[in-house]
């Protein structure tokens, strides 16, 4: 028994020393964190998640200490991976004008191939509004533009399929109306009250259903203003969904933005929004991104929750923009859904995602149409920076493969 306590001693007092070398090495690298006071802390348990400083791309020789990474079996625990640097918003859709025409347009490759034929037969106009009915144009702009078609065509006597086709996309423009105002209101305001100038945020609320990419867009929407030199705070105020909070922290981590987040599990998502302004206006930050859920379980109690939420982020600054996400390969089906987050949000500005479901395409100017808002931003796929400010011609000449 002496002889195994013995042994065991001189094997394990020596590793127990190397783990404890270890543990220091790595203490003594971390540089000290800011201190909190209860004043900073928000008041509804929530965490505002501020991403990793990155990298830098070379480290100066120490020749004090043996770094961390340099002690074997030790990871360096403080490496961080760059900040991403997001595209420039600026020509992303030319990008789907682009895909459209090389690939072929189902709307516009039919609408031409019709409008190619030499006489325009009753059949063939039937054919012309069969076509823009299943793309989601909606029954009564499709209409519309028939009518208008063919009455250009009839009193101006074109026969020209090219004349024809130039008369199509001047009605396709108008439906999708290109004198809508379709900027974000992203500027921060700035007030001067007792000598003191105080900066509010642009605070913009992003609701709509579960499933149409609404926490993917709010990261995105992020991407598109620190590409355009804005600073940006996230608010996780969908405390229903648990990795929603994990996926928009994730998102913000990216690209240097921070997160406030609920501590527990179903918190209250107004308290949480009320801490994402909160932070913003005492940051400084030009805007603040509020995620919410997308719930939809009946119009009184969606009414209720984002009541809620706009009564209290208003107790800190007005809201500037609610903008409803929509799938657009969900077409008319998705519309009834629409139509309830307009009537109780108050929405002002809609972001179709999914757009690259180019069949779907007429879906624009159907929700344009029934909700009475533009569509401001459009999703062209999956990659982090495929978010696109709209623009109504690029988007019909890359339907119509122009």
């Amino acid at each position: 028994m002496d002889n195994d306590l013995l042994t065991a001693l001189l094997v394990g007092v020596p590793s127990l020393f190397a783990i404890a070398t270890a543990a220091v090495l790595i203490v003594r690298r971390r540089p000290p964190g800011p201190t909190s006071t209860d004043a900073d802390r928000p008041a509804s348990g929530t965490t505002v998640t501020e991403p990793r400083p990155a990298a830098p791309e070379t480290a100066a020789p120490t020749t004090a200490e043996p770094a961390a990474a340099e002690v074997e079996g030790v990871p360096d625990l403080e490496a961080a991976p760059p900040l991403e640097v997001p595209a420039p918003a600026t020509g992303r859709l030319a990008r789907l004008r682009d895909r459209l025409s090389r690939s072929g347009s189902p709307l516009g490759a039919r609408l031409l191939q019709v409008l190619s034929r030499d006489h325009l037969t009753e059949d063939d106009w039937d054919e012309l509004e069969e076509t823009l009915l299943l793309a989601d144009v909606g029954a009564g702009p499709s209409g519309e533009l028939i009518d208008a078609l063919r009455t250009q065509v009839r009193v101006q006597g074109v026969k020209d399929p090219a004349q024809v086709r130039a008369m199509l996309r001047e009605q396709l423009l108008a439906l999708v109306d290109p004198t809508l105002d379709r900027s974000l209101a992203t500027e921060p305001t700035r007030h001067d009250e007792a000598g003191a100038t105080t900066t509010v945020p642009a605070v913009v609320l992003v609701v709509g259903v579960n499933g149409t990419g609404k926490t993917t867009t709010v990261g995105k929407l992020a991407r598109v203003l620190v590409a355009e030199g804005r600073t940006v705070v996230l608010g996780a105020a969908d405390t229903f969904r648990a990795a929603a909070a994990d996926q928009l922290e994730t998102w913000g981590s990216r690209v240097g933005v921070p997160t406030v987040r609920s501590d527990r599990d179903s918190a209250d998502p107004a308290a949480v929004a009320f801490d994402a302004v909160r932070t913003g206006v005492r940051d400084g930050v030009d805007v603040v991104l509020v995620d919410t859920a997308g719930r939809l379980q009946n119009k009184a109690g969606l009414m209720d929750e984002l009541g809620k939420i706009t009564r209290v982020i208003t107790r800190e600054a007005p809201l500037s923009e609610v903008l409803l996400v929509l799938d657009a390969t969900t077409g008319q089906n998705g519309l009834n859904q629409a139509r309830v987050f307009a009537e109780v949000a108050g929405v002002t500005g809609i972001v179709l995602t999914k757009l690259d479901g180019t069949a779907k395409g007429g879906i624009v100017v159907a929700v344009q149409r029934e909700l009475g808002v533009p569509v401001k931003l459009v999703g062209l796929g999956e990659g982090p920076d495929d978010l696109a400010p709209f623009d109504p011609e690029e988007f019909v000449d890359g339907l119509l493969g122009d």
